[in-house]
């Protein structure tokens, strides 16, 4: 009975303590942030359920809850917060404060009039923080970008690595091929349009690159091929702070070829003189004995009483000389000191930098140096809580000296390396030769530009409500310009020392000076709208003009009279003058929506009502629009599982419409009757008379080149920020490119004018995957990697021959058409054998041993290009495309107590070269145009007693000037283009701080930096990959290298 009694007693307890466990607690509460603002919005949930609600506008929840349950609250860009429910009753208060997830806040990018948390992004942005760029010895900050941005594309312009170059990029490919068009993207400097090549690096907080319709559309008709946003540092409130930095760089050329010795060139050059002979076998002998040291003297006069350099043969010089060796120095200097001071109250931030470049140039006998002065401020001013003002100005002044000789269209880089190494630098009487052009580049004058940039910005932000806001700017920028050249009477010296005109017989100079003024106001509102459940929205409007006035003034003016004052007013001689004024201007009216639920859904959408002074009334305005979407998955309740192991998730997508604007041709709509002054014939006196001309006729249909793009995108981030993935997917569509105009007949009297009728298709993909990571306490590492590619497509031009010579519809942007090589016959009887199926008499004659057998790809038995067209192109097909694909870059870095290091690696994954002219073929391209390597002497030899040795598996067919029929565009001398280049390369050291503030430095950084250090690649050694097609005849190496730069660096922090 006992045992009965508790066994029910024990029961009814149960029964209380399990209703009392199970009871419902209503659970209240706000959630602010670290600044304690309410947060609406936020996701609260009962952690292992669905169950759960989000804050209102005012940061307030409530739910139901039961003891011991755990809540979680998470929003988009903070930390989640896990909290228990404890205590019993029917209510718990339950508050908390979300600190924001720090790795996301590094994702905050930069966007049109504003800026973004990236996981709330729905068009294509790519962002790179100083981080990416400090300690890199670049010049520019184009130099730094390459192979950090997917789908930005960086290319050497044709000045190469020299001193003032500034290298070309566009964002996803070429836009355009229409006549006069441009495809680069707009570049804002804190919202100003300015130049990436002229800004300090060291100043750059941060760079956006906006890629996409949806992205870039807010700035209309002035960004349709993607804008790059660059934002400058800004004091920041607390005590002054003084950063130093500096280093010293040590630069050397990343290609430069050894000359074959030269008795091996005089053999060779016997060789490519098919029918005759240039050097004899005494005269062989001759140059042999000079180069074991049996004769001392390598040049003799002639009965002119002048140094023979290659008239006659019984005179030619027998020197061993190698020109490139010769005039380039193995290492030149450069360096770099940066200075900055930042500071500021609550109310008031600063920041002030200085910076200075000096760079130092290639040539021994060609003093060349680059001076770069920066100096900014940024200023920034709270009057009271609801106005704030800015002020911002940016001074930049570039000097840059070089000898005259350098600018004759790269033909010193033309010279020097076909050049014949048996001339000396210097005839025995120790005088630099003419042909060593030692004084063509001492003597003959110097060329001078000194260049400005000045930035100033203005800006006001007004604050109406917590949620409304106005922000206003004036932006204003003046680039001047001053150009001082003289060609002055240049003189070498004969056997007898006595001097003779060898270049300018008539000496000149030549100055001229322009001036840009850019004017742009700015203003746009901003209203924040936050609903209950997480309905937030935001709208802007605003505002945006663009004025540019530009005027330059130049002349030229013969015989200086002082060689020593080489000015306009110390010449007398005949003269001539030009000048002019151009301008335009735009005005667009923009608008955005922006709307996210929870961070779930987002919604993006943009418009412009642009105008620009280009086009007739008729023509000028015109409204682009753009929309995108995201869907971020792991914010869903379905997802709360898997979000400690996937964060984000989020597919998004955009299409946009755009137009070009960008043209060479300021007024391409107005009949404008041309003039120039000075520009005659001369008839009468020192001055050129005044010409003008008929304007041409002007097409009715000329208007904007449409470009329409649709985005497709994917961003991931796992593993608790860890892993972090980026994937586009891209269609750019230009519709409407000016192309040729319509055959009409001559009896016309006039130029047929251009049109809008061509169309083109860009397609491609960008990925980017990062991975931090770090092992115990102190060993931190990552891993990058960008890959991009994209390809063009003609799908609409006018050809009704169907050339080949130009554009057609289908053609990828840079195809190569050529012959497909069966190989070089050995034997004569291999190669009558092979003529007897093939006539080749279309590409040359006299076919021997040694020259190149082609295949007969369409069975007509004789090898030609056909009508060149593509319905008969004979035996040429399509063979590879110079376009470089799959561009890459990537980045490994670690760091260990103190010790930092980072290599970065860019590359391009596929590219075809087709070779050609002189550099590549040697002797082949004429006797006086010969180049002879090291490289060439790999050539057909089929002579067992040739001086060289035999040679049947050679590389290159047997040289021959007279003839062409071996250098035909063709399989076997294709090439492979693709490279991986460590593109910067450092190690660095971090003072302890307990060490370094002993002495009132609070950080203290030295490092080795390296710079375009090593390349691997399948290409010819004679080429640099990034040099292909530019310089002298666009054979990709006649030009100014590419410097390989070892620097050492310090960094300090007062």
């Amino acid at each position: 009975m006992k045992v009965k009694f508790l066994t029910v007693i024990w029961f009814v307890l149960g029964c209380c303590f399990s209703a009392a466990l199970a009871q419902t607690i209503s659970v209240k509460g706000t959630v602010t942030d670290e600044s304690k603002l309410p947060m609406p919005g936020v996701s609260v949930v009962v952690k292992g359920t669905t169950h759960g609600t989000s804050t209102d506008i005012d940061g307030k929840y409530e739910l139901q809850a039961k003891a011991g349950d755990v809540l979680e609250f998470s929003s988009v860009g903070y930390t989640t917060q896990s909290k228990k429910v404890v205590g019993g009753g029917k209510s718990y208060s339950l508050s908390v404060v979300l600190k924001e997830n720090t790795q996301q806040l590094s994702e905050v990018v930069v966007v049109g009039f504003g800026t973004q948390k990236k996981v709330n992004l729905t068009g294509s942005v790519s962002s790179v923080d100083s981080k990416a760029i400090e300690s890199r010895p670049v010049a520019t900050v184009t130099e730094a970008l390459q192979g950090l941005v997917p789908g930005l594309n960086i290319s050497t312009s044709g000045a190469g690595g020299q001193l003032d170059a500034t290298k070309g990029f566009n964002i996803r490919g070429a836009g355009t091929i229409g006549a006069g068009s441009s495809s680069s993207p707009l570049v804002l400097i804190d919202g100003m349009e300015g130049n990436m090549n002229a800004l300090n690096p060291n100043d750059i907080e941060n760079i956006s690159v906006l890629k996409d319709a949806a992205a870039a559309s807010i700035y209309g008709s002035r960004a349709p091929f993607g804008v790059i946003l660059i934002t400058t540092k800004k004091g920041k409130s607390g005590k002054v702070t003084v950063h130093y930095s500096s280093n010293l760089r040590a630069d050397s050329p990343i290609i430069r070829p050894k000359n074959a010795d030269s008795y091996s060139w005089a053999t060779y050059f016997n060789d490519a003189d098919v029918g005759g002979t240039q050097f004899q076998d005494w005269k062989l002998q001759q140059i042999k004995d000079y180069q074991d040291g049996k004769i001392g003297q390598a040049m003799f006069k002639n009965s002119s009483g002048k140094w023979e350099a290659w008239d006659n043969h019984d005179l030619l010089p027998i020197a061993n000389t190698d020109w490139l060796e010769e005039h380039y120095k193995k290492t030149y200097y450069s360096y770099e000191h940066n200075l900055s001071v930042s500071g500021g109250s609550d109310k008031s931030q600063y920041y002030l930098s200085a910076n200075y470049l000096n760079r130092d140039g290639l040539f021994k006998y060609a003093p060349e140096n680059l001076d770069r002065y920066t100096l900014s401020g940024k200023v920034n001013t709270k009057v009271n809580d609801k106005l704030s003002v800015g002020y911002n100005v940016r001074f930049i002044r570039q000097n840059y000296e070089a000898p005259s000789y350098l600018g004759h269209n790269a033909v010193f880089f033309h010279d020097i390396i076909r050049y014949w190494p048996i001339i000396p630098l210097k005839d025995p009487n120790g005088n630099f030769t003419r042909e060593s052009k030692v004084p063509y580049l001492r003597d003959g004058g110097r060329k001078k530009s000194e260049k400005d940039w000045m930035y100033t910005q203005l800006s006001l932000d007004y604050k109406f409500t917590k949620n409304w806001d106005l922000h206003a700017e004036f932006n204003y920028r003046i680039i001047s310009e001053f150009y001082h050249q003289d060609n002055l009477t240049t003189y070498a010296k004969d056997a007898q020392n006595q001097p003779y005109v060898v270049d300018n017989e008539t000496s000149s100079v030549y100055e001229s000076g322009s001036k840009e003024n850019f004017l742009n106001p700015n203003i746009y509102s901003n209203y924040h709208l936050n609903l209950e459940n997480g309905h937030n929205f935001k709208f802007m409007a605003g505002f945006q003009s663009e004025l540019l006035k530009s005027r330059a003034l130049s002349g030229n003016k013969q015989n200086i009279i002082n060689s020593s004052v080489p000015t306009l007013n110390t010449a007398s001689g005949k003269e001539t003058t030009n000048g002019g004024y151009n301008h335009w201007a735009t005005a667009g009216f923009f608008g955005r929506v922006n709307y996210d639920y929870q961070g779930r859904y987002l919604l993006e959408i943009n418009g412009r009502y642009d105008g620009t002074s280009r086009f007739l009334r008729n023509q000028r305005w015109s409204f682009f629009p753009s929309f995108s979407a995201g869907w971020n998955v792991a914010q869903e309740k379905f997802w709360e599982p898997y979000r400690d192991y996937v964060s984000t998730l989020k597919f998004r997508g955009s299409w946009g419409e755009l137009g070009n604007q960008n043209t060479q041709n300021w007024y391409p709509l107005y009949t404008v009757m041309g003039y120039a002054s000075s520009a005659g014939s001369w008839i009468l006196g020192d001055k050129k008379p005044n010409v003008a001309w008929m304007p041409g006729l002007i097409s009715s249909s000329y208007g904007w080149e449409n470009v329409r793009s649709w985005n497709a995108g994917l961003d991931i981030t796992a593993l608790k920020s860890r892993l972090n993935l980026n994937f586009d997917y891209f269609v750019r569509t230009t519709i409407g490119m000016i192309g040729p105009a319509r055959e009409l007949p001559h009896t016309l009297g006039a130029a047929v004018p251009k049109t809008n009728n061509a169309d083109m298709e860009s397609r491609g993909f960008e990925l980017i995957v990062n991975w931090r990571d770090k092992i115990g306490e102190d060993f931190h590492y990552g891993i990058g990697l960008t890959l991009a590619d994209s390809r063009q497509k003609i799908l609409k031009y006018p050809n009704p021959s169907g050339s080949l010579s130009t554009w057609y519809e289908g053609r990828y942007d840079g195809e190569i058409w050529g012959y497909t090589t069966k190989g070089i016959a050995k034997t004569q009887e291999e190669m009558n054998e092979h003529l007897a199926k093939v006539n080749q008499t279309q590409l040359g004659s006299n076919w021997s041993a040694g020259d190149i057998m082609y295949e007969d790809l369409n069975g007509d038995g004789k090898i030609s290009a056909g009508k060149n067209t593509l319905e008969d192109h004979g035996d040429l097909s399509i063979i590879g495309n110079q376009t470089p694909r799959y561009n890459y870059g990537i980045t490994l870095d670690a760091a260990y107590k103190g010790f930092d290091f980072k290599i970065f690696l860019q590359g391009v994954g596929k590219r075809d070269y087709a070779v050609g002219g002189s550099y590549f073929w040697g002797a082949n391209g004429g006797k006086w145009q010969t180049v002879v390597f090291k490289e060439h002497l790999d050539y057909f030899r089929n002579d067992p007693n040739h001086p060289l040795g035999l040679n049947l598996d050679s590389y290159y067919p047997r040289p021959d000037w007279g003839s062409g029929r071996n250098r035909q565009t063709q399989t076997r001398y294709l090439q492979n283009a693709a490279y991986m280049r460590i593109k910067n390369i450092q190690l660095g050291y971090t003072l302890p701080q307990e060490v370094s503030q002993k002495v009132g430095i609070s950080h203290l950084r030295v490092y080795i930096s390296g710079e375009n250090i090593f390349t691997f690649t399948k290409l010819s050694k004679l080429y640099d990959p990034e040099m292909l097609g530019i310089g002298y005849g666009g054979e990709g190496s006649k030009t100014y290298p590419l410097s390989k730069t070892w620097a050492l660096g310090l960094s300090l922090t007062l």
